[in-house]
Parts: C-alpha cells; sequence; structure tokens
C-alpha cells in the first residue's frame, strides 16, 4: 500500500504575474481579479496550501490570507511571517484567530528576508543574524501562548512577554511552521520549530546530503522522525519535451544574462543579497555552474534565475518527466512540494490535471503536516 504523507502547495503571485521576463506586454499586473484566477485553481487542484510571500511589492499577505481562507474550502493559506515586524503576542492572536476561523486551515511560513537593504528600506535595521534570533524567539513565544492558560513569563534577548491570551488554534497543539533557508541558523530553526524544512531548488543528490544533515541536527532536539523536508520549485510543463524547453527559453528570452529584473536597486542590492542569504547564493552558483544550457539535471533548469531572485529553479518537460524528477526528490526524503509556474492560473491548472492526480493522488497525505 502507498504511504499517504505527499503535500503540494502553489504559490499565490501578489506581486503580479507574466508569461515572458522579456516583455513588457506580457506582464500581468497584481489584482483581485489576477489572484482569484489562481486560487480558483488551487482550491479544486488538490494542492494542500498556498504560499502567499511578502516583500516592498506583494499585497498584504495577512489581508490575503484571511480573505481567501474565507473564500476557499480545502487549500490553506501558508502565510509568510516575518522577524522583527510584528510583536509576536499580537502575531499570535491574528494567527490563532484565522485558524479558528478557517477550522484550522493555516501555515506559516518563517521568513528572515533576502537581505538588510529592504528591511532597512521598512524600517527595520537589524541584521539578518538578529533577524533569526528574534524568529526563534518570536515561535518559541508563540508556541507557549497557544498552548498554555497561564501567563508564559519568557525572557528572552529580545522579547520579555508575560501574557495568556484567547482565542487557542483550532488545529492542536497549532499550525505548522515552514521554514525555508540555507544558513546554520536557519537549519537550527527549523530543526527546532519547523513541520517542514523547504529546500530551494538544487539536485536530487545534494538534496538527500542536506537532508541528513538537517535530521541529524533536528535529532540534537527530539525532532529526527517529526521534521519533515520539502523543495520549492518552478514548473514548465508542456505535451513534448521540446515544446516544454521551448517554453522555457520562451519566458526568458529578451532578458540579459543576470539581469534581476524584479529587483529594485540594482547591482547593490544584488550583493547585499549573495552576502546575507545562503540560500539564494547557492541557486546563483548552480545558475554559474550550469554554463550555457543552464541544466543541473535532464530536466531541471536555471534559467529563471537570470531574472528574479528567490525560487529560480524549474523542472521542465513533459507531465512524466516532470513527475518522474519529482520522485527522485522523494526518494532523497522530501514529501512535500511548494510550486509556482509562470502564468500561475494554467500552470496550477496544468500540473493538477496532468501531473498531481494522475501520478501521485493515490499518495496524497489527508491533512497538512503536523506541528
Amino acid at each position: 500500500m502507498p504511504e499517504h504523507n505527499l503535500t503540494f502547495g502553489w504559490y499565490l503571485p501578489t506581486h503580479g504575474d507574466t508569461t515572458a521576463f522579456g516583455n513588457p506586454a506580457a506582464k500581468m499586473p497584481s489584482s483581485p481579479e489576477l489572484f482569484d484566477s489562481v486560487v480558483d485553481e488551487v482550491d479544486r487542484g488538490g494542492f494542500h496550501y498556498m504560499l502567499l510571500p511578502v516583500t516592498s511589492v506583494c499585497w498584504d499577505a495577512y489581508v490575503l490570507g484571511s480573505y481567501y481562507g474565507a473564500r476557499t474550502r480545502n487549500v490553506a493559506p501558508l502565510i509568510a511571517i516575518r522577524a522583527g515586524y510584528a510583536n509576536p503576542t499580537l502575531t499570535a492572536k491574528i494567527f490563532a484567530t484565522l485558524d479558528q476561523m478557517t477550522r484550522g486551515r493555516l501555515c506559516i511560513n518563517l521568513i528572515a528576508g533576502l537581505d538588510n537593504s529592504a528591511a532597512e528600506a521598512d524600517g527595520v535595521f537589524d541584521t539578518k543574524e538578529v533577524r533569526y534570533e528574534k524568529m526563534d524567539e518570536e515561535v518559541q513565544i508563540m508556541k507557549r501562548l497557544w498552548t498554555t492558560n497561564e501567563p508564559i513569563g519568557f525572557t528572552g534577548k529580545h522579547y520579555r512577554v508575560n501574557q495568556v491570551i484567547e482565542p487557542k488554534p483550532y488545529r492542536k497543539p497549532y499550525p505548522p511552521f515552514f521554514l525555508g533557508g540555507g544558513s546554520a541558523q536557519a537549519a537550527d530553526i527549523s530543526a527546532k520549530h519547523s513541520a517542514v524544512h523547504l529546500f530551494w531548488g538544487d539536485t536530487p543528490e545534494v538534496i538527500a546530503g542536506k537532508v541528513a544533515e538537517l535530521r541529524a541536527r533536528a535529532a540534537e532536539y527530539g525532532r529526527a522522525d517529526r521534521l519533515k523536508f520539502g523543495m520549492r520549485l518552478q514548473i514548465i510543463c508542456r505535451d513534448t519535451e521540446k515544446e516544454a524547453w521551448q517554453a522555457a527559453d520562451d519566458l526568458i528570452a529578451g532578458t540579459s544574462r543576470l539581469v534581476m529584473q524584479e529587483i529594485a536597486g540594482g547591482s547593490k542590492v544584488v550583493d547585499d543579497i549573495k552576502k546575507t542569504s545562503e540560500a539564494n547564493r547557492r541557486v546563483w552558483d548552480l545558475l554559474e555552474q550550469s554554463g550555457d544550457s543552464m541544466r543541473i539535471h535532464p530536466h531541471i533548469w536555471t534559467g529563471i534565475a537570470t531574472v528574479r531572485t528567490g525560487a529560480g529553479i524549474a523542472i521542465v518537460g513533459t507531465p512524466a518527466q516532470i513527475a518522474a524528477t519529482i520522485e527522485e526528490f522523494v526518494e532523497a526524503g522530501c514529501t512535500s512540494f511548494c510550486l509556482s509556474g509562470y502564468p500561475h492560473a494554467a500552470a496550477a491548472r496544468t500540473f493538477s490535471q496532468q501531473i498531481l492526480m494522475p501520478y501521485f493522488s493515490s499518495r496524497l497525505a489527508k491533512d497538512l503536516p503536523a506541528a
């Protein structure tokens, strides 16, 4: 009998969408209509969760998560929370309330941010190391507020909280935490707190090694079997392999290599991200290593990393080829897949109808990963 342990998520592009990065006319601006088209496909497509991002050009994740939590029936908003941006007592109350109102359809994505300059532009002058320190304390505070009816008496380096709150979350003991990051601090926080550690794209062989390392770290906190692993990937699927690779080429045609079009601030910001984001540096290292073909595996492509930060690694191919590549990551130890594709509504529909349901429906988990 197959093990029912796979979960799939999709990305909501609250900063807008596109069909071709090199063509300004192909840009699809942010709008309720754009979001609705993506969410409708995700909610009926068999996905477990939907990632809502947080940057200066994104619409607010808390508001959209609340709105779509009410509008949907199946998918759970995966709402990103940035360390140091909000008081943890307030955050705990917001998330517990939303978890109650959605009857347990909520996931929380822990974010330290790609670079210091973006945080400073928001008025947050903590270094990334400090933001991770605050993240650790914030999660500790939220977990204690959610699971006790007595003032928690928390005293840390950055926060002192002695409060009891209502409501408590609907899901017991609390909603699952996701975290994606490549630094030692990120690994340690995942080992202590995460339900799922999301790796950005890499080869299955490298991911297998990272899974082993993180599982050993989690064992230090008595969580070797509780921490699960996942991949944050792009999907480019077509009926034939030739068409899929042509679609990949078309997506970045007309752009200059390593011109990060989605980054306000240009090369200075790129340099700052390289200094502060291990995960993004690894993606760009893979891009450089992949040469002119931009391939690190027969069906794994680095091309999107030429035009954007973050999750720029894609699986490219036919439905069967993409499913087989996902299976390689499953064999490496991953059970959750947080995916996206351009344009996002059409790509979600294609993935659901041609890959998710035909190849993985018998192995889907019945619920979100357990906290």
